[in-house]
């Protein structure tokens, strides 16, 4: 199973939309500082996730929602998320 995922950082309530097959190990490593990308920005909590039956399924997911700003906003807003 694989999952795209949606986290929300403590520090500067922004998002990040990744994906993965370890859902509980991803944040780990995101709160223990072992993700560049998002090491300033810790504590980190999920907000959202989909499932998916195979990797190249959630990576098109996760291209469509980084590459459709319409579709990102739509989805940020149904979970809570202030978008402007």
């Amino acid at each position: 199973m694989y999952y795209l995922y949606i986290v929300r950082s403590s520090v500067n309530k922004g998002s990040y939309i990744g994906i993965t097959d370890n859902i509980e190990k991803r944040l780990m490593e995101y709160n223990q500082g072992k993700t560049k990308s998002l090491r300033h920005r810790i504590p980190v909590e999920f907000v959202y996730k989909e499932e998916f039956v195979s990797k190249g399924d959630a990576r098109k997911r996760e291209l469509q929602l980084k590459n459709n700003y319409q579709i990102r906003k739509m989805l940020l807003q149904k979970i809570g998320f202030s978008v402007h």
